[in-house]
């Protein structure tokens, strides 16, 4: 199903800096992709923006799962979209002592914050090289150039 339109695609788009983007690039004319896990703040997102005249796309994906970066690519292809923006904005962290927060929690952390952006940037970019056109938009966070003594497994994403 190929369309004419192109997206901007944003991770973690319904809520902080992703949804404040969002609105952005819908009040700019972007049609939107966003995703998110949660299929209800998605909606409610939607609805909201689908108000500034844009087409608003929503996938649920949880992106601390290794395959989903994948399976949202292989999606959005299938599909016909036209990622011509791709915003990597979807993030978290975890506070408390390294030596007593859970390892398995920050493995997730490291797996969303960066394998996640990694895979989507190669693929949509490689999409992009192709088409001869289209942007990535990385965002990071002051706590990469700041010591994060208990936030230590994010800072270090953010630093990447």
């Amino acid at each position: 199903m190929e369309t004419n339109k192109t997206y901007t695609l944003i991770t973690g788009g319904t809520s902080g800096i992703g949804y404040e983007l969002a609105k952005i690039f819908a009040s700019n004319g972007h049609n939107l992709i966003l995703v998110s896990r949660d299929e209800a703040d998605l909606t409610i997102t939607r609805n909201e923006l689908l108000e500034l005249g844009v087409d608003v796309l929503i996938i649920s994906k949880d992106l601390f799962d290794k395959q989903s970066p994948f399976d949202l690519y292989k999606e959005i292809c299938e599909k016909g979209y036209d990622v011509d923006i791709l915003v990597n904005n979807a993030g978290q962290g975890q506070y408390g002592e390294f030596s007593e927060t859970n390892i398995y929690r920050e493995l997730s952390i490291i797996q969303l914050n960066i394998s996640s952006l990694v895979v989507l940037t190669k693929l949509f970019l490689q999409d992009m090289i192709k088409k001869g056109r289209g942007r990535v938009l990385n965002l990071s966070s002051v706590a990469s150039k700041a010591p994060g003594p208990l936030n230590s497994v994010y800072h270090g994403t953010k630093a990447f």
